[in-house]
């Protein structure tokens, strides 16, 4: 099991630490999460049936570690209410992202920036899909849902993802021809 473990990790770690960060946006958070996802593997690792890739089966564990922190924190609601700005109806975001995130590729800086109006569901498949590569029927298999749930979940996180972008570029008066999503 130990070589088992270790290919895993070294073949995977990054990548569940991406999706977990992306999720929490927090890193001592997304550091934690990962080693409840290891506890989990190694847990379960005798259960694993290979009907699914390893990754899909990590990402499988990685999303249900992630809700279960959202419904761990304490107050979460309260939290929410309290970075609302309700005189301008805009959520404020007190912590500033972590520069290891600085991301070079203009584009991806605007998708990363609106992913936070996607629900959680539109989150994980924008990022499983096009940060992670990972098929629909490989998202559909580590999300429990599916491969319809994840075209229409897609669909939907790109149609608003585009929206926003625009927004964003109009307001900061970027000039560009047309936002595409493909």
């Amino acid at each position: 099991m130990d070589s088992v473990f270790d290919e895993l990790y070294r073949k995977y770690h990054h990548d569940v630490f991406q999706f977990l960060f992306y999720m929490v946006k927090n890193r001592e958070l997304a550091e934690d999460l990962v080693q409840e996802v290891y506890i989990r593997v190694l847990k379960s690792y005798e259960k694993f049936e290979g009907k699914s890739s390893e990754k899909t089966w990590l990402f499988s564990i990685a999303r249900n570690v992630a809700i279960d922190s959202f419904r761990k924190q304490k107050g979460w609601k309260q939290r929410l209410l309290e970075k609302f700005d309700w005189t301008t109806q805009q959520v404020k975001d007190n912590d500033p992202l972590p520069e290891e995130i600085t991301i070079q590729n203009e584009e991806i800086q605007y998708i990363y920036k609106c992913l936070d109006q996607c629900t959680l569901d539109q989150r994980m498949v924008i990022i499983m899909r096009y940060i992670h590569e990972l098929s629909i029927s490989e998202a559909a298999e580590a999300l429990g849902w599916t491969e319809s749930k994840v075209k229409t979940t897609q669909h939907r996180a790109l149609k608003i993802l585009k929206v926003h972008m625009e927004d964003v570029k109009r307001k900061e008066g970027i000039e560009f021809e047309k936002v595409r999503m493909d």
